[in-house]
């Protein structure tokens, strides 16, 4: 149980920081009232690409986050 217990805290350090990683690549969203009234100057193009790529990376957050909670509590049913 011990060897197990070590396993699943690396990985936990492990997702931990690679979802630190994950959040802070994203774009953040501080636009506000301004893009809704024309402020946005992006294409169509770029725009698409970045929703898909930020699309991704929410998806990924959300995993990653899921994965560190259920490892939490696995882990505290191991110790």
């Amino acid at each position: 149980m011990e060897i197990a217990a070590t396993i699943i805290k690396i990985a936990l350090v492990a997702i931990s920081i690679l979802l630190v990683v994950v959040v802070l690549v994203q774009k953040t969203k501080t636009s506000g009232m301004g893009a809704a009234f024309g402020g946005e100057t992006t294409s169509f193009t770029t725009k698409g690409k970045a929703a898909s790529r930020e699309a991704k990376l929410q998806k990924l957050t959300i995993i990653l986050a899921i994965t560190v909670g259920v490892l939490a509590v696995t882990l505290t049913l191991f110790e």
